[in-house]
């Protein structure tokens, strides 16, 4: 550990996989206000360019195992957000279990009942099995389960807002409860460093649900101006995903949308349960973002 570090010696240090991703980059950040020592795996050294410069970085690969060993010497806890195929999960486990007694896991809320989240989902059958292999190992875990995350807007509507074009979209009908990518970061530092949370399986929601299209008005209103909504059928969405997905990404999206039609979003309190401040709305994540969909940085 670096001079740097110091003042933490008796803090033994958290790694975070997924280290460059949207919620590992950005609960790096909360581990360090926290004064929490943090590690970053990345594949890419270069990669490390954009992390602060008190993190520890370690190059490994979930789908090498034994590259993760020296991340995990010695650390404390693990936040584990999975980005590779399910080949080598149960070998990173195993990885796990013989270094730290911690891990937070990044899944989805595949046990929730309610239709959005009961459709066939490729990702959520990968999420059940680690889940399984962590608690067969042993390890002190906390699932995070976050829903629909409010920054899918950007990879789906970017392009056409930034046109002034109309938004076309399948499913406008269907609600969803978007939760801001710094809430669950928050939630996944806090539970990573303090006491009270193993054993705790957390659905993480924002607070209201709203439909796609009123999704959309609302990033208009961040920008001051109405965005039209058009209706797009579910075989134009394969169409426009064609190669930028694969197909079973697509029919599992337009399950689940399909599903939510004509009833509201699953909503939880667990952000702000965990917190103690209220989850952040759609309308706030559409105007710290409003940037973005215009060009701007």
């Amino acid at each position: 550990m670096s001079d740097s570090m110091s003042p933490l010696m008796d803090v033994p240090p958290v790694l975070v996989t997924g280290a460059t991703g949207r919620i590992g980059r950005l609960t790096i950040d909360r581990l360090l206000d926290a004064g929490v020592p943090v590690r970053a795996l990345t594949r890419r050294p270069e990669a490390a360019a954009a992390l602060p410069a008190e993190v520890e970085v370690f190059t490994g690969d979930l789908t090498v195992p034994e590259s993760l060993d020296p991340a995990l010497a010695g650390a404390g806890a693990v936040l584990l957000v999975w980005t590779a195929p399910p080949r080598t999960a149960a070998a990173v486990v195993e990885r796990l279990a013989a270094h730290v007694r911690r891990v937070v896991f990044l899944s989805s809320p595949h046990r929730t009942p309610h239709p959005f989240f009961q459709q066939p989902n490729p990702a959520a059958a990968l999420h059940a099995d680690i889940e399984r292999l962590i608690a067969a190992a042993g390890l002190e875990s906390t699932i995070i389960r976050p829903g629909m995350f409010a920054s899918n807007a950007l990879a789906w509507w970017v392009p056409e807002i930034r046109a002034g074009a109309a938004v076309r979209w399948p499913y406008g009908a269907a609600e969803t409860a978007p939760v801001d990518d710094r809430d669950i970061a928050a939630v996944a530092a806090r539970t990573l460093h303090q006491d009270g949370h193993v054993g705790r399986d957390y659905v993480l929601t924002g607070p209201e649900s709203l439909t796609q299209a009123a999704q959309v008005a609302a990033i208009g209103d961040a920008l001051g101006r109405r965005i039209a909504f058009e209706e797009m059928t579910p075989d134009e969405f394969r169409s426009r995903l064609e190669g930028a997905a694969p197909a079973p990404v697509a029919d599992m999206l337009l399950a689940a949308w399909s599903a939510a039609v004509g009833r509201p979003a699953y909503v939880t309190t667990t952000v702000a349960d965990i917190l103690g401040t209220a989850p952040r709305t759609f309308r706030q994540w559409a105007a710290d973002h409003a940037a973005a969909f215009t060009g701007g940085s």
